[in-house]
């Protein structure tokens, strides 16, 4: 018959088989051509790949090692032995050092010093900076130098801006001291840094004008985010200035709020260059941290056992804190909240 066809010996013709699957077949065939001899494959795009990775972050992790987790080694190793910072470390103490810091009254002092800073910069910055935030938002004349004006403290070194108020502050001739004056009032005898009721609230005064400045910009920073829609479907609506900012604005600036606290509480946790410039942690220890606390432990008593056993100490503190503020506050910036779907086949 015509339509009789002769296949190969050996060759199986499937009925299911059409034109249509030749390209398969094409491919299979040139993927299979591309692999090396042996069976395996050729170097490809995955190799290449995982090399760049590597070179990239080989040099950031070499970094690491040696100015991050190199430290902390030797820190704990210091810190189990009572040594002066010369000769070999050969007076093992165990844990006497941590002990011995735990019970000091000096270093607890200096932990609730460290959490009243922490706690007075999230409750004076966070709405003052909130709302200096939102007048900025504004259009208005001058923003853009209001702007800046409120930006370059923070941008100051940490030795230039204590110097200068370190001078402002001073008992006698301080300008402080001359504008309380001038209407009447007059500072402490001992001035504002000398008096130990008084020493504290100066500092936290001089941090909140020095970071305040950073507060405001990662608010605006958050502000740009909000769509312009929801305030005219707001404003539509007939809602007040004040209940568009509680029921849109803060919470859209939720996450950069959050982001902005964590990095306030670590940064008061390791607070050390400010308070050493004004007060060096006096008057009585009033304006003692954790970190001047172990820098005079170790620089000026030679207790370099102490002094490394206390920066362990404030490593685990602030580890703790901010993986419990992660876990528990900034947990809805990292994690869908919606509960997903097992997918249904």
């Amino acid at each position: 018959m015509a339509d009789d066809t002769t296949a190969p010996v050996g060759a199986t013709v499937s009925p299911a088989t059409s034109p249509t699957q030749a390209p398969v077949v094409v491919r299979a065939s040139a993927r299979t051509a591309a692999r090396a001899p042996g069976g395996r494959r050729g170097p490809g795009p995955a190799w290449r790949k995982r090399a760049e990775i590597v070179f990239f972050v080989a040099p950031a992790l070499i970094l690491f090692t040696f100015f991050v987790v190199w430290p902390i080694i030797k820190a704990v190793q210091f810190s189990l032995y009572r040594w002066k910072g010369f000769g070999p470390l050969v007076d093992f103490v165990g844990l006497r050092n941590y002990v011995s810091v735990l019970q000091n009254d000096v270093f607890t002092d200096a932990l609730q010093h460290n959490l009243l800073v922490v706690v007075f910069s999230i409750l004076i910055q966070l709405p003052l900076g909130l709302a200096i935030a939102l007048l900025l938002n504004r259009k208005m004349w001058g923003q853009g130098l209001l702007r800046t004006i409120i930006f370059v403290p923070y941008v100051l070194a940490e030795v230039i801006a204590g110097v200068v108020w370190f001078q402002l502050l001073q008992p006698k001739y301080g300008v402080i001291e001359a504008m309380l004056g001038a209407v009447g009032l007059e500072g402490p005898p001992q001035g504002w840094l000398g008096t130990p009721d008084r020493a504290l609230i100066a500092v936290i005064v001089v941090l909140t004008w020095k970071y305040l400045g950073l507060a405001v910009i990662l608010f605006l920073a958050g502000l740009q985010g909000v769509p312009e829609e929801l305030f005219e479907a707001s404003q539509l609506d007939g809602a007040s200035w004040w209940q568009t900012q509680r029921k849109i604005t803060i919470p859209l600036l939720g996450p950069t709020l959050r982001t902005w606290a964590f990095l306030s509480m670590i940064g008061s946790l390791q607070l050390f260059d400010m308070v050493w410039i004004l007060t060096k942690g006096g008057p009585a220890n009033a304006t003692t941290t954790m970190v001047t606390f172990l820098v005079t432990e170790g620089t000026k008593r030679q207790n370099f056992g102490i002094a490394s056993a206390a920066s362990v100490i404030l490593f685990v503190i602030a580890l703790v804190l901010a993986l419990t503020y992660q876990r528990f506050v900034m947990r809805r910036d990292t994690h869908d909240p919606a509960p997903r779907k097992k997918a249904t086949r």
